[in-house]
């Protein structure tokens, strides 16, 4: 695997696919390390260094001494010659990339190519996301060509899927290799008895008895998380529900958003700042219902988090995981993006009926169970198959793309 960085949802993947009997050695090659030494997000508008280990269980390499120095940014951030030498090694057989977003993915792609290697292309776009301008004219033709380019593609979800067809991949390249986070840490760790989920309510300043409404994610405004802190407002107007509203995370709005609750006396908002990852199940444990009202959001793994939780969701049915994960009206609802009065009315539901609440998030714990890293290896099997690569694994029919 090239990737840009150690990042937390794919590290445990490819622990989990090196150590899963499946004939598969993985090494992931990475372009930088600013995900390990620390360094500034600017959507989280501080530092983030993340708290579990990111490069245990699998081989990784560090290309070249700049991957000490180089941030992931634009086309251009990340270069990496080094790469070439790296692939023309012969030491591997096959490419997985992912995305093509830095121009070392494209010198990855052609080292490849130049031996014969055989590539596996996965991203995250899919047909919602806004495209204006050139970049829409030039689309179809560019990155149809890029994937023709690709042995095979691997759709992270039927969205995904959607948007490589449109771009012409045919059937016989595509394979499902779902977007997944931990599962098993995340579920484990978010079983919580009733006197641990009062004493994390108490660490985040939740709370004893009412219904919390979670939002964890970035303060950006693609997220919208205004239209969480208004469908709150309207709420509380009603004086039907008491409930406490946990606006977890950090960036550009937070100040916005927090000066908000306190000129419209909003009190029942808290903000308990940035949670890293090893803290984020326990938050999950404490909450009741997961909202994600984001647009334009290529896929939305908090979700996949919250639903390990055996939470119930709202969230805005542009978002690319929602066509998978969220069923509306059975593990959650999907009103449009900017939509708050579809907010108000999924929350209003959720927050008079812990029956309901109940129900939806066990039928998320069923429906993340079968969303979890061995479909990723049963997909990723099933494509290496494809190529004329034994595996020990025998891919499910899932692996292909409905």
């Amino acid at each position: 695997m090239l990737n840009s960085h150690p990042i937390q949802y794919f590290a445990p993947l490819y622990s989990y696919l090196n150590s899963a009997e499946a004939g598969i050695e993985v090494n992931a090659l990475y372009l930088s390390d600013v995900s390990t030494r620390g360094a500034k997000d600017a959507d989280f508008g501080r530092e983030v260094k993340w708290d579990i280990d990111l490069v245990e269980g699998y081989p990784a390499v560090f290309l070249g001494e700049r991957a000490h120095l180089r941030v992931p940014g634009g086309f251009w951030s990340l270069i990496a010659p080094e790469i070439w030498r790296e692939l023309r090694s012969r030491r591997y057989d096959v490419l997985w990339l992912h995305g093509h977003n830095y121009a070392a993915n494209l010198i990855a792609l052609a080292a490849a190519k130049s031996i014969g290697m055989p590539v596996l292309m996965r991203g995250e776009t899919h047909l919602a996301l806004p495209r204006t301008g050139a970049k829409a004219v030039v689309r179809r033709p560019l990155i149809g060509a890029l994937y023709a380019t690709c042995d095979r593609l691997l759709a992270i979800g039927s969205a995904n899927a959607a948007f490589y067809r449109a771009m012409g991949v045919p059937d016989h390249k595509l394979f499902l290799v779902p977007y997944t986070v931990d599962n098993q840490r995340f579920m484990k760790a978010a079983e919580f008895t009733p006197v641990q989920k009062m004493e994390a309510r108490q660490q985040y300043g939740i709370r004893i008895g009412v219904p919390a409404i979670l939002y964890a994610a970035k303060f950006s405004r693609r997220k919208r998380p205004f239209d969480l802190l208004y469908a709150a407002q309207r709420l509380k107007r009603e004086s039907c529900f008491d409930f406490t509203l946990v606006m977890a995370g950090s960036g550009e709005l937070e100040g916005e958003l927090r000066t908000f609750c306190v000129e419209n006396h909003i009190d029942n908002v808290v903000f308990p700042g940035f949670i890293n990852q090893s803290s984020l199940p326990s938050l999950y444990a404490a909450s009741d219902v997961f909202v994600l009202p984001s647009e334009s959001e290529p896929w939305g793994l908090a979700v996949n988090e919250a639903m390990c939780a055996g939470l119930p969701i709202v969230a805005a049915k542009e978002i690319g995981c929602v066509p998978d994960l969220v069923e509306h009206g059975a593990n959650g609802y999907t009103p449009a993006a900017g939509d708050v009065d579809g907010l108000v009315s999924a929350l209003r539901i959720l927050l008079g009926d812990e029956g309901a609440r109940r129900r939806m998030g066990q039928a998320s714990l069923i429906r993340i169970s079968r969303w979890s890293y061995r479909e990723c290896l049963e997909g990723i099997c099933a494509a290496l198959a494809s190529l004329g690569y034994a595996t020990t694994v025998q891919p499910d029919h899932c692996s292909r793309v409905a």
